[in-house]
C-alpha cells in the first residue's frame, strides 16, 4: 500500500472517529438536558417506553406539543376564584374526605384548560402536558391520582390526606404561575389529619 493510500485510510477513519466522537456528544448533551428539565417524569417517560431513544422522543414531543399551546396566566379574579375554592376543598375535607379529593383532582382540570392546556380525556394525557412545565410536581400529581384510583376499601383518611397534600402542590403552581402572588395559601401540610374511625 503506497503511502498516500495510508495516508487517506487513516485520514478517514480519523474523520470517522471525530464525527462519531460529535454525534455521541450531542446525544449525551441531549440527554442531560431533557434529563435535568424533566426530572423524575425522564425515568417515569423510560420506564413506560421501554428505551432511552423512545423515551426521549416522546419527551422532545411533548416539548414541541407545550411548544405550540397558548398558556397563559389566571387573571387576578380567577385566581381568587379558584384559591377560595381550594379553601373550601380543604374545609370539607374533615367531613367528606373522598369527595374533596375527586373535587381537587376535578379543580386541577378547570385550571389546566383556563390556563390554555387542551382538554383531555385521559390522566396519562394530562400529566405528560404538565410535565414539561411542571415536572418538579408531576410526581405527586401521579401520586396523587394513583392514591384516588386505589378501591375505596384499599385507602385510609390518612392517604386521602396525602394526595390531598400532593394535588395542592400541582394546585399551587397552576394557580400561582410566575406573577406575583397576591393571596398567600397557607401551608401544604394545612390539609387536617384525620384519623379513620
Amino acid at each position: 500500500m503506497s503511502t498516500d493510500a495510508v495516508i487517506a485510510l487513516v485520514v478517514g477513519v480519523v474523520a470517522v472517529l471525530v464525527v462519531a466522537a460529535i454525534v455521541l456528544a450531542i446525544r449525551s448533551r441531549r440527554r442531560r438536558r431533557l434529563s435535568e428539565a424533566f426530572g423524575r417524569e425522564y425515568d417515569v417517560a423510560v420506564a413506560d417506553e421501554g428505551s432511552r431513544a423512545k423515551a426521549e422522543r416522546e419527551l422532545r414531543a411533548r416539548q414541541e406539543r407545550h411548544d405550540l399551546l397558548d398558556i397563559r396566566d389566571l387573571s387576578p379574579e380567577s385566581r381568587a376564584r379558584y384559591l377560595q375554592t381550594w379553601q373550601g376543598l380543604q374545609a370539607r375535607f374533615v367531613d367528606m374526605p373522598e369527595i374533596a379529593v375527586v373535587e381537587a383532582d376535578e379543580l386541577i382540570g378547570t385550571v389546566m384548560v383556563e390556563r390554555g392546556y387542551p382538554t383531555m380525556s385521559s390522566f396519562g394525557e394530562r400529566a405528560a402536558e404538565l410535565s414539561v412545565e411542571h415536572a418538579q410536581v408531576v410526581t405527586s400529581y401521579r401520586s396523587a391520582h394513583a392514591i384516588a384510583e386505589r378501591p375505596a376499601s384499599e385507602r385510609t383518611t390518612e392517604d386521602l390526606r396525602h394526595a390531598m397534600v400532593d394535588y395542592r402542590r400541582l394546585f399551587e403552581e397552576l394557580v400561582e404561575a410566575d406573577r406575583a402572588r397576591s393571596h398567600q395559601l397557607p401551608s401544604s401540610e394545612a390539609v387536617p389529619a384525620v384519623t379513620d374511625e
